[in-house]
């Protein structure tokens, strides 16, 4: 349970800086990992109760995460020195950074989350981990952990995602932060809300606090007496499609959409969640991203083969996976390794033209390219479905990405504009709770069920006698 004392009245709206919007710029890819405690309390900070951001906006280069940094070079005049304006400036501009960071830390935030993600934090005031009570955990990923929670102060039940990150590691810093600041440019009725960040002034942690949703999309799947209707997947499916054309529009790649990050409340509103490995477009800056993102199940194959150059359309390939998972019933494309998964995606789909592995120049494209050609089977696997909807899917699962629909043109499809159309929120049915997390508690519980009568059996072992009769062994009770 969390600590329970009193709640800082304090607000968490978010608040554009005062340049009129939040910068994207170029997000260097970065990773880390961090402190694994399980405990909620993060310190007693005191913070401010306006959260006033800077009323002034610093010029200059821009960071990884568009934040404006003072110079790090300088103007030369022709004698080679730095010209006395420009060291002037690079002054001025260096105490505001100063005075910024000054007045956020006075606000109650941490100085290392100050120092190196200052824009993401921008405008808002930490709340405080007393205020919150912990039930229980919902969620577990790779950088995080997820726990269902109660607000104190008001009772709504809330989420609240603890991150792993190194604070005496920046770049560990920058990649939680860029969360942030994406979740903050983002707003949307189908993309998760961020509500407001737990720490203080003292804390070596950080819990970004969201919306509560009773179910994610793969929880309900996995559920054997749940059957979605067609117009009800096309009513999630027509969400989760709004919800990305918006990231899509701010210039934002989500790199995970899987069943697990979709969550779906009681009212039958789906979100896209867990920004975690998303990143801005590169459009316009050719600066390298990572090809190592997005689940297996669900990767396109142009990160398989090591695309580091890449859009919005690694997102529609994974939007494809779990359209056809909603239609079926269980994941499509389910390898066990990197090269099982592309074989997998060659079978199903086909394998790309010749042009297209002499043009694309991919870094794993000599070592994966198949011998022989493959066939599409796509059309002949889903031959049970209907033709719209098979049509839509071998547009969302091409293999040469510039052929798969925009979140946009997806929307457009004959898909939604046929017969069963996509359902009223209010006639969709509430279910009990039921996440992922839920799911693998029930297969680990069959699992045992299972192991339990076999290793019942293995006791049951014969014993021969000398005079050639057998018996069964007792069974040792543990």
């Amino acid at each position: 349970m969390g600590c329970v004392t009193s709640k800082q009245a304090v607000s968490v709206t978010p608040a554009l800086d005062v340049s009129g919007g939040f910068r994207g710029g170029d997000v260097a890819e970065a990773g880390g990992a961090g402190d694994n405690s399980g405990r909620i309390r993060v310190g007693n900070g005191s913070g401010s109760r306006n959260g006033r951001g800077s009323s002034n906006r610093k010029k200059g280069s821009k960071g990884e995460f568009g934040v404006a940094v003072s110079c790090g070079g300088s103007e030369l005049g022709e004698s080679g020195r730095a010209s006395s304006n420009s060291e002037s400036l690079s002054f001025r501009l260096g105490n505001l950074h100063k005075y910024i960071e000054g007045e956020q830390v006075a606000a109650g935030w941490p100085a290392w989350l100050s120092a190196v993600a200052g824009e993401a934090i921008q405008g808002w005031v930490p709340l405080r981990a007393d205020a919150f009570e912990k039930l229980e955990k919902i969620g577990q990923g790779t950088y995080s952990s997820v726990f269902r929670a109660r607000d104190l102060d008001t009772g709504k039940i809330v989420a609240l995602k603890k991150v792993r990150f190194d604070n005496f590691e920046p770049e560990s810093v920058r990649f939680m932060a860029r969360e942030i600041l994406i979740l903050r440019r983002l707003d949307h009725p189908n993309i998760i809300k961020l509500e407001g960040l737990i720490t203080s002034r003292l804390s070596c942690s950080i819990y970004l606090v969201f919306e509560y949703m009773e179910h994610d999309i793969t929880g309900l799947l996995s559920c054997p007496d749940i059957k979605f209707s067609e117009a009800q997947i096309k009513c999630y499916m027509n969400q989760l499609l709004h919800g990305l054309e918006h990231c899509h529009s701010r210039g934002v790649l989500h790199r995970d959409i899987k069943g697990s990050n979709l969550l779906v409340n009681n009212e039958g509103v789906l979100k896209l969640a867990d920004f975690g490995l998303a990143n801005f477009s590169n459009t316009g800056h050719r600066q390298p991203l990572t090809s190592r993102v997005v689940t297996l199940w669900y990767r396109p194959p142009e990160l398989l083969l090591g695309a580091t150059d890449y859009g919005p359309s690694v997102d529609l390939w994974s939007v494809g996976c779990v359209f056809a998972e909603l239609l079926i019933g269980k994941p499509i494309l389910q390898g066990r390794t990197e090269v099982e998964q592309l074989h997998k995606i060659f079978k199903l789909c086909g394998s790309p033209p010749d042009d297209y592995w002499k043009k694309s120049k991919l870094p794993h494209a000599t070592l994966f390219k198949p011998q022989q050609p493959y066939d599409s089977s796509l059309r002949e696997t889903f031959k049970d479905l209907p033709t719209t909807a098979v049509n839509l899917i071998e547009t969302l699962l091409s293999v040469e990405p510039y052929k798969r629909a925009t979140a946009s043109a997806a929307l457009a499809s004959e898909y939604f504009s046929t017969k069963p159309y996509a359902c009223d929120l209010s006639s969709l049915p509430i279910y009990p709770p039921s996440k992922e997390i839920d799911a693998k508690h029930r297969e680990d519980a069959r699992r045992k069920k299972v192991g339990g009568r076999v290793r019942g059996a293995e006791t049951r072992k014969t014993t021969r006698k000398s005079h050639g009769m057998s018996k069964l062994a007792p069974v040792e009770v543990c």
